[in-house]
């Protein structure tokens, strides 16, 4: 329990020096002024409340640093669960070159489409038995992951690219083919490596929707792909999840109300409630 609580405030330790660094941001380093709005963008001006843009004004200095935050968090939960966590990890090996050949093979495939009018759809085991029956000649290759978590009790380590909810097609295919470079790395550097989202925006992962990281992975059924508690649970352990989530309900309503009052200038409603991830 206390490690859970420990793991809690740390949580909103990050969160909360973000949340202020925009406050500070959007409040006094950068606010919105209606009146340079007005004379850069007249006609949006003229058709649209300037409400509508200082909403959007504050919604783009909040999202950008927000996408940065994913590693830091992870980083607190390895820290509380596993042993302790590493960001941007550097693995230095060496590959057979057959089997870099064929991680290229494997990602163009996937890629284009086929004199057949076809796209190779994506099939993590199959196309890791397939690279892993590769030889020759060792290349010497690194790869710098976003996230290595070591398990200090059963000293095994994992690798994790971390990225946004809604990743992009070519995150993904940098990240697939880093993934694969480790699992082919001889001797291995890490135990396992996993293609990792923070949240699920769709709910379960059965209904996980998002297309660009779908011509890369089968986002509802490979292996290495962690989504959500999934990823939370495996380097924190038991309860993570949870704990994220309950530490970001417990500082939300502060923010909501100082957004509310000092950034829109408006009194904030009588229920903003509770959100999961």
């Amino acid at each position: 329990m206390q490690k859970t609580d420990d793991m809690k405030i740390a949580i909103q330790d990050v969160i909360m020096k973000l949340m202020d660094r925009v406050m500070q941001r959007v409040l006094v380093d950068d606010p919105f002024i209606a009146a340079e709005h007005q004379a850069k963008k007249p006609l949006y001006a003229a058709l649209v409340p300037d409400e509508i843009f200082k909403s959007s004004h504050f919604e783009r200095r909040f999202v950008t640093p927000f996408g940065k935050i994913w590693e830091h968090l992870a980083l607190v939960a390895a820290n509380n669960g596993l042993g302790r966590g590493v960001k941007s990890w550097t693995a230095a090996g060496s590959i057979p070159r057959e089997r870099l050949r064929r991680i290229t093979e494997v990602l163009n495939a996937l890629e284009h489409i086929s004199v057949r009018g076809e796209r190779q759809c994506p099939n993590w085991q199959a196309e890791l038995d397939y690279i892993m029956q590769g030889d020759g000649p060792l290349v010497p290759t690194t790869v710098i992951c976003d996230i290595l978590v070591e398990d200090i009790v059963k000293n095994r380590h994992y690798a994790f690219e971390l990225k946004a909810p809604l990743p992009n097609s070519d995150q993904t295919k940098v990240s697939k083919e880093k993934i694969l470079k480790l699992y082919s790395m001889e001797p291995r550097q890490v135990d396992a490596a996993f293609y990792a989202l923070p949240y699920n925006p769709y709910g379960l992962r059965v209904d996980y929707a998002w297309s660009f990281p779908g011509r890369w992975f089968d986002m509802r059924h490979d292996s290495v792909v962690l989504i959500g508690d999934e990823f939370w649970e495996m380097i924190g352990g038991q309860g993570t999840y949870q704990a994220f989530v309950s530490a970001v309900n417990e500082i939300a309503p502060c923010y909501k109300e100082r957004i509310y009052r000092e950034y829109l200038g408006v009194e904030p409603p009588l229920d903003t409630g509770e959100h999961s991830l």
